[in-house]
């Protein structure tokens, strides 16, 4: 039963220019045709092959939300390349109860959330002793500490709960050890009043209990079972027989 629902379902006006980019990811075609995505589960996960748009749906849904495109709270709003698409601008996010907090986070900006922090805390306030932007992520810089170590420290020091968080390829930055640290943040939060929306590629994250998955394929999207995926079969097969898979797969097949 979800107890936090601060995007209840995102609806598509269908008005895309005919000649946007955008028009040839299955996402828009689905969208087209269906015109509204529900969310029903505090933790929603956007799974999928690559290019099937998990990602640019993503991006525009934390944007329409009011985040900054690279990533980080409503109250960052740098810009090093302005690379969002217009998706944004075509989808209402239908909002439900009040979120007190929330992060766009995002592994391959990262650095650039990081460098913002620096920047804020450089910069000169009127008072003596101003209090530092980066006492509120773990109070070490962000460059001193390594990807994975510095996407954890966001969440653990910068989460508080009775939020919204979307993270986009967290895997990208953690190792399978840490993506089990990451599950038991994400838990923590949940019994907090918070929802989660996460593309991601890991069988290992989107094993989180009762959480809703949706695959994103060239026939759009759909709702499906963690074991049903083509993540988990696939990372199955390969484990079960990695000798085997390797086999077929350096004599020229495909899988």
């Amino acid at each position: 039963m979800i107890s936090a629902d601060y995007i209840s379902s995102i609806l598509f006006d269908n008005k895309l220019d005919k000649n946007s980019y955008l028009n040839n990811l299955p996402i828009i075609k689905y969208l087209s045709r269906e015109k509204e995505l529900c969310f029903s589960s505090n933790v929603t996960f956007f799974v999928g092959e690559n290019g099937t748009g998990k990602s640019t749906l993503l991006e525009a849904i934390a944007v329409a939300y009011g985040f900054n495109a690279e990533g980080g709270s409503k109250n960052f709003t740098f810009s090093t390349n302005a690379t969002h698409s217009e998706l944004f601008e075509h989808i209402t996010v239908a909002k439900r109860g009040y979120a007190k907090d929330g992060f766009f986070l995002r592994a391959e900006s990262l650095y650039n959330v990081a460098t913002n922090i620096e920047q804020m805390d450089s910069e000169e306030f009127e008072f003596v002793e101003p209090p530092m932007v980066i006492e509120g992520y773990g109070g070490i810089s962000l460059h001193d500490q390594s990807h994975g170590e510095s996407f954890l420290s966001i969440v653990q020091n910068r989460f508080f709960g009775n939020g919204l968080y979307i993270l986009d390829e967290p895997e990208a930055a953690l190792s399978p050890k840490r993506l089990l640290t990451l599950m038991t943040e994400i838990d923590y939060l949940v019994k907090k009043d918070s929802q989660f929306i996460i593309a991601t590629h890991s069988p290992i994250l989107m094993a989180f209990p009762n959480a809703k998955i949706l695959e994103f394929s060239q026939n759009g999207i759909e709702s499906v079972n963690y074991q049903d995926t083509e993540h988990f079969q696939i990372t199955k097969r390969f484990l079960n027989n990695p000798e085997k898979m390797l086999h077929y797969l350096l004599n020229g097949n495909d899988i």
